[in-house]
């Protein structure tokens, strides 16, 4: 079963990813709740998304229905409660991870990262640069937020291990070449390797020796 864990991540820190990687504004909408459900509406780039989730007591489902963006407009100015982050999207040791810098109702800087197996979830360890767990918190999840207002959140220290660490991955992250890169580099270097090329031209003459021995054993013709 999928799970998520959910850090706090301090404002400075949070500024220093966003100047590295490319935010996207996300607006969500919260109706009221129903019996076993919850309905919101979200705005992300050029479309918008209305969102039933079911929940069960063991594993809620989301259904996502796609809008346009006016239609989603509407529906957010009816909405009992609002949000706005600046979303980020990264890859932490191979996880996908997600920083949400909310704008409205106030500042908030949050980042949750999403694994395909509990399993994996509680045996990451978080770097240095992650703030405090709020996983179990309800009150950290955007729809408590726009629905109640932010809680009163610890202020997350920024020491020198944590900038670091966070320094060092994002020079990790710009140094890595593309697949693409990757895969070229490979075959310029296989084209211009002096002992490939050597042997390429040992076995062409090896395959020369080996035709013309065929051919002398050949019975003469009359």
């Amino acid at each position: 079963m999928s799970t998520t864990r959910v850090f706090l991540l301090a404002p400075a820190l949070a500024r220093l990813i966003e100047k590295e990687w490319r935010a996207h504004l996300v607006q969500q909408g919260f109706f009221p709740e129903g019996a076993g459900r919850s309905t919101h509406v979200q705005v992300a780039g050029e479309t918008g998304h209305l969102i039933l989730i079911s929940q069960p007591s063991v594993d809620p489902q989301e259904e996502a229905a796609e809008i346009s963006r006016l239609q989603a407009e509407v529906l957010l100015e009816l909405t009992a409660g609002r949000t706005e982050y600046l979303s980020i999207g990264l890859t932490i040791a191979s996880h996908t991870a997600t920083v949400q810098r909310f704008i409205i109702p106030a500042q908030l800087d949050l980042i949750s990262l999403a694994f395909k197996h509990a399993k994996s979830g509680r045996k990451f360890q978080p770097p240095a640069w992650f703030g405090p767990e709020v996983t179990s918190d309800l009150t950290y999840q955007p729809r408590s937020i726009a629905l109640a207002g932010l809680p009163s959140a610890p202020e997350v220290e920024v020491t020198d291990a944590a900038l670091h660490s966070l320094l060092d991955m994002l020079d990790t992250c710009a140094g890595e070449p593309q697949p693409q890169l990757i895969r070229m580099a490979s075959a310029l270097e296989s084209a211009f390797d002096p002992e490939a090329e050597q042997e390429l031209d040992r076995l062409n003459i090896e395959d020369s020796v080996i035709r013309e021995l065929a051919r002398s054993l050949q019975p003469q013709g009359r």
